[in-house]
């Protein structure tokens, strides 16, 4: 049976999460005055991202709530860094210290540029929709920022709302379910081999991973997962 719909994954996927999480790092820090206790802005990025997957883990297991784990990332790195005493770091203070960084990343928001004309390409014959690791009220407000909502209308489907995470099988299957279709039906696209490639194969789904940093050169990925290297061989490789 043809494919008949599509489920997208958001960061590095659609959306330029790494670069716009580098602009607004550096960007606060220079604001702050902080970037001059790193050795070099690399050493920077290489920490806050550090922090971040740790804190975030936890929120996709759900040990904390998308504000808590925003709180708990400001408040080790600002430990890390010497800033201040944990005793110091209330969570009003880390909230607004995030929200400054939020401001600088958010001014650097952005889709990528093969995100909008694949979308365009595939709108009239696919059905569309998200599958994402995250909340959906930040997903949704990301999505309009960089004008890639529409394309989706109601059918996002995100670990806060849906109760459990990718690679978890019933993420996908909500998804599917969301478009109207069967598993087989649907293909998923994103850029995490283990988690979106694998996870949707395992689901039952026609995985697509996204390799933009060709990362899986020399993988045995086998032919049960496609591999890309950009959103242009999408529809060609979803009518293959």
């Amino acid at each position: 049976m043809p494919i008949r719909g599509v489920l997208f994954d958001v960061d590095d996927t659609l959306f330029d999460y790494s670069s716009s999480e580098e602009v607004g790092v550096l960007s606060h820090l220079r604001a702050e005055g902080l970037l001059e206790r790193f050795p070099d802005p690399a050493t920077a990025v290489a920490l806050w991202r550090t922090i971040m997957e740790q804190q975030y883990a936890r929120f996709v297991k759900g040990e904390l709530t998308f504000p808590g784990q925003q709180r708990e990332r400001a408040r080790e790195f600002l430990l890390r860094i010497g800033r201040a005493t944990r005793a110091e770091l209330s969570d009003r203070m880390v909230s607004a210290w995030f929200a400054g960084y939020e401001a600088h990343r958010n001014a650097a928001w952005a889709g990528f540029a093969d995100a909008e004309p694949a979308l365009r390409r595939l709108a009239p014959a696919y059905r569309l929709g998200i599958v994402s690791n995250s909340s959906a009220d930040h997903q949704r407000r990301k999505l309009e920022a960089i004008g890639l909502l529409s394309y989706f209308g109601t059918v996002l489907v995100c670990s806060d709302q849906h109760g459990a995470a990718k690679p978890a099988r019933s993420i996908f299957l909500a998804g599917c379910a969301s478009l109207g279709l069967r598993p087989h039906e649907v293909a998923y696209v994103g850029d995490k081999y283990e988690i979106d490639a694998v996870g949707a194969r395992d689901a039952g789904l026609h995985a697509y991973w996204l390799d933009r940093a060709n990362s899986g050169a020399g993988m045995d990925v086998g032919g049960s997962i496609r591999v890309i290297r950009s959103l242009d061989e999408l529809p060609v490789a979803l009518a293959g």
